[in-house]
């Protein structure tokens, strides 16, 4: 089984920048996809960034040149540094990590792991 740790979420002004880290238990790690997808109160579960086992990014629409997504294979980590953040940004932010199972970037049957979740609060 894998395990999933995210941390990094905060509360911070519009405009400002966060960096969440999501760290894997595991060194096959390597091998998976892996994505970050957030929930706000009410509306569904979106995905955000998704990076495949080429290295290939994917970005949703509302996140597109102000979040970069990326992992450090030595520390087995996922990273997403969110910059120009604004307040429809505020959400818990969950990473996600899938194996061999491939249904697109933003599709969750990608993904059987999951963190817990990290909120990230955005005033204006």
């Amino acid at each position: 089984q894998v395990q999933l740790v995210e941390s990094g979420g905060d509360s911070v002004q519009a405009g400002g920048s966060l960096r969440l880290s999501c760290v894997v238990s595991r060194a096959t790690y390597r091998s998976n996809h892996m994505a970050w997808f957030r929930q706000s109160p009410g509306k569904n579960r979106e995905g955000v960034a998704s990076i495949d086992a080429t290295g290939s990014t994917f970005y949703g629409d509302s996140v597109k040149g102000r979040f970069t997504i990326s992992k450090d294979k030595a520390k087995n980590t996922l990273y997403l540094q969110m910059n120009s953040l604004k307040p429809e940004d505020t959400a818990v932010y969950y990473c996600a990590a899938g194996a061999s199972s491939w249904y697109g970037p933003f599709s969750s049957r990608s993904y059987p792991n999951w963190g817990q979740g990290t909120q990230v609060t955005v005033s204006s």
